[in-house]
């Protein structure tokens, strides 16, 4: 029997209990203002005609990248004043990730969830720092981590009082460049009391895969997605791109806008029955 997840609020959006699915999406990485704010206005467009709830996200910094020369994103000074500029000017609730704890207090000023790394899912400074923000907390699951490993980490982000906990689940490796997304991680971490996110593009990422860069195989977009809501998580995340091409992380996994909106019709669909058969 699975415990009914709480609800939590990220900004204007509730994710979580009885509410429907919800999307959280954006850039892999933030390439310039004018680019993120045209993304974040499409994507709104988009979920508004589809009345689904949307939370933007982007990071102003990928400090795990394959190679020394790969872009990074404009730093945590600007690229937070881009966010800003998206929260305001779109109203939207906006993520973003963070790497080292003593840059919580700055991202909390802006951000209404704040993300801590796969990698980093363990480091405990790193979480707490996110705890005490109060706002809430979005974990990414590593890919080294059984789903019910994850408990450990609720528990640290609930030593400080903050009991808004997200978990996203985004594959395990399996043998050398390759990520499976295990469906029984779902009602595992759900039952733990918490939302679960999957994260769409991530999972069909192909780690080191590449000449210098991360892989990626984002025809299996669609199909995890879909077999992920029909499992019961509680929102989409997914990384978009206009021109996947030419994106400066991750191009390889990002899913192009323009096949978005009819992904999401499918998905919310297919959420619509999960909901009413629970």
């Amino acid at each position: 029997m699975i415990q009914k997840v709480k609800e939590i609020n990220i900004g204007s959006v509730t994710v979580g209990g009885d509410h429907p699915l919800a999307l959280i999406a954006g850039l892999c990485v933030i390439e310039s203002a004018e680019h993120t704010l045209k993304i974040a206005s499409a994507l709104k467009d988009i979920c508004l005609r589809l009345s689904l709830p949307l939370v933007f996200k982007a990071s102003y910094d990928k400090a795990n990248r394959t190679s020394i020369t790969s872009y990074r994103g404009p730093g945590m000074e600007d690229g937070l004043r881009i966010l800003a500029d998206v929260k305001r000017e779109l109203d939207l609730p906006v993520l973003t990730d963070f790497h080292r704890a003593e840059d919580a207090v700055e991202v909390a000023k802006v951000v209404d969830i704040i993300q801590v790394p796969a990698f980093l899912c363990r480091q405990t400074d790193i979480i707490l720092a996110a705890a005490r923000t109060g706002l809430p907390v979005n974990v990414k699951k590593g890919q080294f981590l059984a789903p019910e490993d994850v408990e450990q980490i609720i528990k640290k982000v609930e030593s400080v009082g903050n009991r808004k906990i997200f978990i996203t689940e985004r594959g395990i490796s399996f043998g050398y460049h390759n990520l499976i997304s295990d469906m029984r991680a779902f009602p595992i971490i759900r039952n733990l009391g918490y939302p679960v996110i999957f994260d769409a593009t991530h999972s069909v990422q192909l780690p080191g895969g590449g000449e210098g860069v991360t892989g990626g195989a984002r025809e299996y977009i669609p199909f995890l997605s879909r077999a992920a809501v029909a499992a019961g998580c509680d929102a989409i995340f997914m990384e978009v791109h206009d021109h996947p091409e030419s994106a400066l992380s991750d191009a390889s996994s990002v899913i192009p806008l323009n096949e978005l909106p009819d992904l999401l019709k499918m998905l919310i669909r297919i959420d619509q029955v999960v909901k009413n058969n629970e």
